[in-house]
């Protein structure tokens, strides 16, 4: 398992700490940096809300190891066919290190104040199958093709020029979705996602995944298993005790809680599942004391024993 953060862009992302979750990113070890893409919040206030792509071009420039990407980009907001020629642009432009995470979209609040077609769930996840399959089609197709269905159309459509990673970046199916969202992943994707992930819900998604890959006539190690999780960190007890609810209701619902040594039980537990990447939730976005703090107890004692 190797361990990466994910922070959410509608927090307050801008580009002075963006620079410098990139440049901690890159200095203190961790394997990547996710962010999600939203125009708002769910709820108000209203933050700053640094552009997806935007954000993801000047990365791939200023980085040079991790991995990045979006988790997820929902269909809403825009055509698969942009979305397919801005990631294989930008994994070029990265020297092949983008993961192009997809999800059907979720907020209404962001959808009704932008005027942007969230649908009910049914046409949205259809909406959700059709995007996959034009997106992967787009990435993995050296000849034009033709697609028509109730969202998407295309007239023999080419992605020029080709990525230069064959098949373009991989894609990451992002929900907790038990049947639809597993479904689409073992169909199209190259890692599956779930969020606030017990080792028990773990399990749980891996034999159902499993069992959709038979169906498609894929191996399970054909596709890449990783959970996003939040974190309450803390060097000692006491900072945690002072801050937090009870650790115990807190790992129930899917979080990491406690000290070093803690984090890494509860990574541990989630390795033995067959969980290959935790992308940290990393909620204050001017916490680089705390990230570097957590990235020096716990990077190292991953080394050794998750």
């Amino acid at each position: 398992m190797d361990l990466a953060l994910m922070i959410e862009g509608q927090d307050g992302l801008n580009w002075p700490r963006w620079t410098n979750l990139a440049q901690a990113a890159e200095d203190f070890g961790f394997a990547g940096l996710y962010r999600s893409d939203h125009y708002t919040n769910a709820e108000p206030p209203e933050l700053d809300s640094l552009e997806l792509w935007v954000s993801l071009t000047w990365l791939a420039t200023h980085t040079k190891r991790i991995q990045f990407g979006p988790l997820v980009s929902p269909f809403s907001f825009r055509h698969p066919s942009l979305t397919a020629r801005m990631a294989a642009a930008v994994d070029d432009l990265s020297g092949g290190r983008l993961q192009l995470g997809l999800g059907a979209g979720w907020n209404p609040r962001e959808h009704e104040m932008f005027g942007l077609p969230l649908l009910a769930i049914p046409e949205r996840m259809r909406r959700f199958e059709e995007g996959l399959e034009v997106i992967s089609r787009l990435l993995k197709s050296d000849k034009p093709f033709s697609y028509s269905e109730k969202f998407y159309k295309l007239k023999e459509a080419i992605l020029l020029p080709r990525p230069q990673r064959p098949g373009g970046p991989p894609i990451i199916v992002g929900g907790n979705g038990r049947k639809r969202t597993l479904q689409l992943a073992a169909k199209f994707a190259d890692e599956w996602n779930g969020t606030s992930q017990t080792p028990a819900r773990f399990r749980e998604r891996m034999q159902r995944l499993d069992e959709y890959l038979k169906q498609e006539g894929r191996k399970p190690s054909d596709l890449r298993r990783s959970a996003m999780l939040g974190i309450a960190f803390g060097q000692d007890k006491a900072e945690l005790e002072k801050n937090l609810r009870s650790a115990q209701e807190l790992r129930a619902n899917g979080k990491l809680v406690g000290g070093p040594n803690e984090i890494v039980q509860q990574l541990g537990a989630l390795a033995v599942e067959g969980c290959q990447r935790v992308m940290i939730q990393w909620l204050d976005l001017d916490d680089l004391e705390g990230l570097e703090a957590m990235a020096r107890s716990v990077l190292p004692q991953m080394d050794k024993s998750v």
